[in-house]
């Protein structure tokens, strides 16, 4: 029987005037892989927290059983800002431990890409204060997963990960015993790990089995069951569910619901998107024209991000842009962009990009940009337009689409200078809508998106008519909004992937496989193959340098006690540091020649 590791009984968090949590009675035990999700501001990371014993409750208990390990991944780190990366991530242990470490080889490699840290400019030994927030995001949860824990607590542990890495920190959890507890967007993610969902909504928390594409059918059914949630919202479940049945097979590795009651459930949903009405629609609007690059070549700074591409954005397509961070992607955005700004007078550094005279480009960069605070949501809608023509018949005035993502009534009339981060992302994504572009570039449109905005903005996407570009980490929303896949696999070029996702991770698996064959072998002397003899005896010194590293060890423990024992008695600090500092020579000694060892053996 799974023991259990913590219970929430009868907890309940008030803010203000607003109850986030009212009444919550939870528990996590052994084995359990609990996805969170809900709403920006529902309560989720408000419960992790609480969960934690980061935060306390206004009333209830959270009881923590005896002895539970717990490593918790915040939204804000508490990193030294002094210390390096070393200092925090393996913390004092020499170089033969952590390297002998398979978890910690493993961890360094999926999360930075190598063990010396290839992004980092002094690897390893990086001071940690001038670092960018997502680097030292990567840096806390490197430093959480080598740690051994009963139950791992992490908040969007996606966030300024790659496909690859987030693909490899999948792998990694699954892999694990620690119970899980994760709040996340990232729905792909939510599919390969958990096996429970903890959805968050006005103030309780409601639970289901399975992952992802589980949930979505059974709050679907709950849904139609009670008959109490609206039908516009209820018509979107069942959207995202039939795309989910009908889309990429077996998200899941075993689903769990009822496959004839889910098809019964979809019968008369039609598929997400009518491609060839809008393709025509698309084609009226935009020409034969879109964008046409020929042998371009896009730099940044000094360094060649793409030589000598010739490709073509066409009225309609859908693409899906992925790849490597630094191959080029925005920046090959910015140079479409550009040409398409000064109408063709900006160039990139080689070839030419040719645009139709007819586009009209909406770029949603990774930069939020900045509005009057002192408007309020509807005015910064209504100053682009009053109403937005979607296509195929569908208008909708500014407060429809304000609605449609998540803005009700009151909220519409909220200074943009009192909105969250996600709130924002979600009105500048409505203000280029409201402009009625016919070719969208969405630079990371998921982020600070919750689960339930994302879906509203799948459905809107669906039915819009143009040509669109999404570069994003976002696998699940990559793969829901677009019909093709080209990547960017670090080597200069651009390719359509056929199989999507999944085929730009086995690249990429295939050329970093052959990047470590055809490494060249560091400058040394050729080494003769050693005889079983040489292994034997390379093994046994192997050993006892292990005991003499130690009793080294133990004694450096001593002199450090000696010396703050002595501390105002210079001279006999002065003799005791002497005595350290031939003991740190020795051991760095006796270091090296384990690593000689370590080969031979």
């Amino acid at each position: 029987m799974a023991v259990n590791l913590v219970n929430v009984e009868n907890v309940s968090k008030v803010y203000g005037t607003r109850a986030l949590l009212d009444g919550v009675s939870l528990g996590v035990s052994e084995g359990d892989r609990i996805g969170v999700v809900g709403r920006n501001g529902d309560g989720k990371t408000t419960l992790i927290r609480m969960l934690a014993k980061l935060e306390e409750a206004d009333s209830g208990r959270v009881t923590h059983s005896g002895g539970v390990r717990m490593g918790v991944l915040t939204q804000h780190d508490s990193l030294d800002p002094t210390a390096t990366v070393r200092h925090e991530v393996i913390r004092d242990l020499a170089d033969h431990e952590w390297a002998g470490n398979a978890k910690i080889r493993d961890v360094l490699t999926g999360l930075f890409g190598g063990l010396d840290l290839p992004g980092f400019p002094q690897g390893l030994d990086t001071v940690i204060g001038p670092l960018s927030g997502g680097e030292r995001r990567r840096i806390a949860l490197a430093k959480l997963l080598i740690e051994e824990q009963d139950l791992i607590v992490l908040d969007e542990p996606t966030n300024h990960l790659d496909v690859e890495g987030i693909a490899w920190l999948a792998d990694h959890l699954r892999a694990r015993r620690s119970a899980l507890v994760c709040v996340t967007h990232d729905r792909w993610f939510l599919d390969q790990v958990c096996t429970r969902m903890w959805d968050v909504q006005r103030g309780t928390v409601h639970e289901y089995e399975g992952g992802y594409s589980d949930y979505v059918f059974a709050r679907a059914e709950r849904e139609r069951i009670a008959a109490t949630e609206e039908v516009k919202r209820q018509n979107l479940v069942r959207k995202e569910l039939a795309w989910l049945r009908r889309g990429a097979p077996a998200r899941t590795s075993k689903p769990r619901f009822r496959v004839e009651a889910a098809n019964e459930l979809i019968k008369d949903v039609p598929p997400p998107r009518d491609s060839s009405e809008l393709m025509k629609f698309a084609s009226s609007r935009l020409g034969k024209t879109v964008f046409d690059l020929e042998d371009v070549s896009v730099q940044a700074g000094p360094k060649t991000l793409l030589k000598h591409v010739t490709w073509q954005l066409g009225p309609g397509d859908r693409i899906g842009l992925v790849g490597v961070n630094g191959a080029g992607k925005t920046s090959l955005l910015r140079a479409m962009a550009e040409a398409a700004r000064t109408q063709g007078e900006v160039q990139p550094a080689a070839g030419r990009i040719a645009v139709g005279r007819t586009v009209k480009l909406a770029y949603l960069s990774q930069e939020v940009a900045e509005l009057d605070p002192t408007w309020r949501v509807l005015e910064a809608v209504q100053r682009v337009r009053e109403r937005v023509d979607l296509g195929r018949g569908r208008e909708m005035t500014a407060g429809q689409l304000c609605e449609t993502f998540g803005f009700n009534k009151d909220k519409q009339w909220t200074p943009v200078g009192d909105l969250s981060g996600g709130e924002r992302r979600r009105l500048q994504l409505l203000r280029l809508l409201m402009d009625e572009p016919n070719v969208l570039f969405l630079d990371e449109p998921t982020n600070d998106l919750d689960i339930e905005t994302l879906t509203q903005l799948e459905d809107v996407l669906d039915g819009w008519p143009g040509s669109m570009i999404v570069i994003s980490h976002d696998r699940f929303f990559v793969e829901r909004t677009t019909d093709k896949v080209y990547a960017l696999l670090g080597d200069a070029t651009l390719r359509m992937l056929p199989r999507g996702i999944d085929e730009y991770l086995e690249r990429r698996h295939r050329m970093e496989e052959a990047a470590a064959a055809s490494a060249p072998a560091p400058a040394q002397k050729p080494v003769p193959e050693k005889s079983a003899a040489d292994q034997r005896a390379a093994k046994k010194e192997l050993q006892k340098i292990e005991r003499q590293l130690d009793r080294v060890s133990e004694k450096e423990t001593k002199l450090h006690s000696q010396i703050a024992d002595n501390a105002t008695d210079f001279t006999k600090v002065a003799e005791l540091d002497a005595e350290l500092r031939a003991l740190t020579a020795e051991r760095e000694e006796l270091e090296l020649r384990w690593l000689e060892l370590a080969e031979d053996a």
